[in-house]
């Protein structure tokens, strides 16, 4: 037994020299002090298994919250499978201190028989943690002595920062063996300067494989007031989040301009769930437009209050071209299309006789 005790703690210990360093806790993150929001990690389901127990292993409190960020039908039961290797986004609060970014004290995890730190960074959390990261925020003094039922932090990585000068929602990435930096930027639809500069490599040939990569994924832009409840809402693209208690539906679509579309919820997640009216109009409703010979109405979501009332925005637009100039008019309105000439006319004549007359005489004299 004491042999394989010593065996054990030497793989230990030459498995650590052969990983990389970890220089900094989770992504950066520059945004105030204590800043939090929402991020997304891909979690790489290493066997079969069912949506309600990766649910269960991320802390995740509501399934909805889940179905949403994987773009899922809010109707999708807890029990439905997802297959080994599958690739599953799990949405998480994100809080910045001292310039780097990781979840909010979740998810948490208690050691099972036979776990250890780098086990469980590695087989249990499919890469998304360093098991360096594990220890520090745990304050473990020996990486290698932990305990049956210890629970554990998980401290995923995040980041609350703008990138380029608009809101994103950072999304940690594991990077496949044979990955390559062109290869991510072209699936996330980001530049790869972006992806080299957030990740702090100097070339695309500094990438390495199974470690967390951050990758900003575009969000839509809402009407959302900022007195609403939801004014921090950010939907990145492909996704969906229900808000207003479940009320309504707004989802994130490059195919309308980057806009958020809302519309209520077309089913009822609770047999006690009530939702406010939700219109504009007697005549138009919340994600609806009318519209007649030259103008497109159109009523928009603007958030919620305490008092579970529903905040709409009507807009109205002018769909029908511009009339063209009326014939004989030029765009300035003055009834000439061509480039100004010269028309000295009756009165110009005139002028001009009597002017050179009055010089002749002059010249005379």
């Amino acid at each position: 037994m004491g042999c394989a005790v010593v065996l054990a703690c030497l793989s230990f210990l030459l498995l650590c020299a052969l990983l990389p360093a970890t220089d900094a806790l989770g992504f950066t993150c520059t945004a105030q002090p204590e800043a939090t929001c929402q991020a997304l990690v891909g979690y790489i389901s290493p066997n079969t298994t069912t949506l309600k127990s990766i649910q269960s292993l991320f802390g995740v409190k509501h399934l909805r919250s889940l179905l949403a960020a994987n773009n899922l039908s809010p109707t999708t039961l807890p029990t439905a499978t997802v297959q080994a290797t599958d690739t599953v986004i799990i949405p998480f609060t994100c809080r910045c201190s001292n310039g780097s970014g990781i979840s909010d004290r979740s998810p948490v995890y208690t050691v099972q028989k036979d776990d250890g730190l780098y086990y469980i960074a590695a087989a249990v959390f499919s890469y998304l943690v360093v098991y360096q990261d594990i220890q520090l925020v745990n304050r473990i003094e020996n990486a290698s002595l932990i305990y049956i039922g210890q629970e554990l932090w998980i401290p995923l990585p995040c980041s609350c920062d703008q990138v380029d000068g608009e809101k994103t929602v950072h999304y940690a990435h594991v990077v496949a063996e044979g990955s390559t930096v062109e290869e991510i930027a072209t699936e996330f639809g980001v530049l790869e300067q972006t992806l080299l500069d957030l990740n702090g490599l100097a070339s695309p040939n500094a990438l390495m494989a199974y470690q967390a990569f951050d990758v900003p994924l575009k969000a839509c832009t809402s009407k959302i007031r900022n007195d609403s409840l939801d004014a921090s809402l950010l939907v990145p693209g492909g996704t969906y989040a229900l808000t207003a208690n479940n009320c309504v539906k707004c989802s994130c679509n490059s195919a309308y301009n980057w806009t958020l579309q809302c519309h209520p919820l077309e089913i009822a997640l609770s047999s006690d769930s009530s939702c406010p009216p939700m219109q504009c109009s007697d005549a138009l409703s919340i994600g609806n437009t009318t519209t007649t010979s030259c103008n497109s109405t159109a009523c928009s979501y603007a958030g919620y209050t305490s008092q579970n009332a529903i905040l709409t925005d009507l807009e109205t637009k002018s769909t029908c071209p511009a009339p063209p100039p009326s014939p004989g008019l030029s765009p300035n309105g003055n009834g000439n299309n061509h480039a100004a000439k010269t028309d000295i006319g009756m009165f110009g004549w005139n002028f001009l006789v009597t002017a050179m007359s009055i010089l002749l005489s002059v010249q005379r004299i």
